[in-house]
C-alpha cells in the first residue's frame, strides 16, 4: 500500500491552520514521504498543522517517530500539531505509547481547526 498526502489551508477559531490529509499506510517505507512534507511545511512558515489521519490504514513506530519529529519542529516555532483520528485501531497505538498525553487528538478536522492553542 502507498501513502497519499494532500495539504490545504483552513481558517478557524484557532487561527490559520495547514491541514495535511494522510491516506494509506505510514510505515518504514512511506514515513519518509510524510517527514519530507512536514519539514517542507515548517520550512515554508506553516507552524500550526492538523494531520488528518482518517484515511490511515496502518501506523507503525516509524510513523509515530515522524509525527513526534513534526511536533518538535513546530514547537520550536511556538506552533502546534494536532491529529484527527477516530479509528480505534490507530487510537490504541497512541494510548499504548502514552502519546495521547503529547498530541491533541480530535475527532474531526473542524474540531481541530477550531481548537484554540
Amino acid at each position: 500500500m502507498d501513502l497519499s498526502l494532500s495539504t490545504r489551508n483552513v481558517s478557524g477559531a484557532g487561527g490559520d491552520r495547514t491541514v495535511v490529509e494522510v491516506g494509506g499506510e505510514i510505515d518504514v517505507y512511506t514515513a519518509p514521504k510524510l517527514r519530507e512534507q512536514l519539514v517542507e511545511l515548517v520550512n515554508d512558515g506553516s507552524y500550526h498543522l492538523v494531520v488528518d489521519m482518517e484515511g490511515v490504514d496502518f501506523l507503525d513506530s516509524t510513523g509515530l517517530g515522524v509525527l513526534v519529529g513534526g511536533l518538535k519542529r513546530v514547537r520550536a516555532h511556538e506552533g502546534s500539531l494536532r491529529l484527527v483520528c477516530n479509528q480505534e485501531r490507530i487510537l490504541k497505538i497512541f494510548r499504548i505509547t502514552g502519546l495521547t498525553k503529547v498530541f491533541p487528538i480530535h475527532t474531526s478536522v473542524d474540531e481541530a481547526v477550531n481548537a484554540v492553542d
